[in-house]
């Protein structure tokens, strides 16, 4: 049973991270008449569902007893302030790199974007080192150096640059690449940050997911309010939104919940896997139907290269 969940949740994952990245990029780059939806909405709405995604999940655990749900909720969050006051900083960080998704895919193609967001991996593993103790080895390093010579050659401008980017958005390719790299350091603290307390507690992953959820909700709509407040107000909370976007939200809750199924019932070896997999369902994607990424001959060298490493 163990077994079918953990590969599950593989599946899942691949799915919601391949579908995620394309359907969000596609969502900011298409032309429609009248106003775009705005992001700092989507990322509220996205917090509320994975909310009551969680509560539910906790009342299915509860035995289906709404007693028993109240019970849980107040003596886990209510009855705990300061437990529950530790999640307001990976909340207002995952807040922040939920804005900067939007902002990096409205900017990047979705497999530019993807292999950059990679990064994320490099700064986990530096957070991990010194907030966690953990210890790498030489292999693990060596892949990390790999890593980031690897984003670099993605980021090598290339003669066609020039024409890419005018057939991309209309924002800046380096808004897109300040906003995935500052998504990646915020990415790898809040996501150490959150393991840790998972491990000095004993708490359930979905109710730190509700804890999470709640303070997103604040800060998100916080950001509403400061960035496009004048917007609502004038065009409404849900402007712009079409059967597309909210499958973008929802695509975007579910991601939550697919992390805590994985935390639970996989490892980081399948979750490395799923992301991989992903990469390359993305980069074809991309270049055959988005038609947004045209690779490089230095992108064919570097998959090249890769190929030889993995016969080493």
């Amino acid at each position: 049973m163990s077994a079918n969940l953990k590969y599950l949740s593989l599946g899942i994952l691949v799915f919601q991270t391949t579908s995620l990245v394309l359907t969000m990029r596609y969502s900011r780059t298409l032309k429609e008449e009248g106003p775009r939806y705005l992001s700092s909405t989507a990322v509220v709405v996205a917090e509320l569902l994975k909310i009551m995604a969680c509560i539910l999940l906790v009342y299915k655990d509860s035995k289906c007893s709404l007693r028993a749900l109240n019970r849980i909720l107040h003596d886990e969050i209510l009855n705990k302030p300061m437990e529950t006051l530790k999640l307001a900083i990976p909340s207002g960080i995952y807040t922040l790199q939920n804005n900067l998704l939007y902002v990096a895919l409205s900017n990047l193609d979705a497999a530019t974007y993807q292999v950059t967001y990679q990064l994320k991996i490099l700064t986990t593993a530096l957070f991990s080192v010194s907030m966690l103790s953990k210890k790498l080895g030489v292999y693990q390093w060596l892949s990390l150096v790999i890593l980031m010579t690897g984003v670099a050659f993605v980021q090598w401008p290339s003669d066609s640059q020039e024409l890419d980017s005018k057939q991309l958005s209309a924002g800046s390719q380096f808004v897109g690449l300040m906003a995935v790299l500052t998504a990646c350091f915020s990415s790898g603290f809040a996501g150490v940050y959150f393991e840790k307390i998972l491990k000095e507690t004993k708490q359930s992953v979905w109710i730190r997911n509700i804890q999470l959820g709640f303070f997103g909700s604040i800060f998100g709509l916080m950001g509403v309010y400061i960035y496009d407040g004048e917007l609502v107000s004038k065009n409404g909370f849900f402007q712009g939104y079409n059967r597309l976007t909210w499958i973008v939200v929802i695509l975007q809750a579910l991601g939550g919940l697919v992390i805590a199924a994985v935390i639970k019932y996989a490892d980081n070896i399948l979750k490395g896997f799923a992301t991989s997999l992903s990469i390359i369902l993305s980069t074809l994607i991309s270049y055959f139907w988005l038609q947004d990424f045209v690779p490089t001959s230095l992108c064919r060298e570097c998959g090249w290269l890769g190929r030889e490493l993995q016969k080493e």
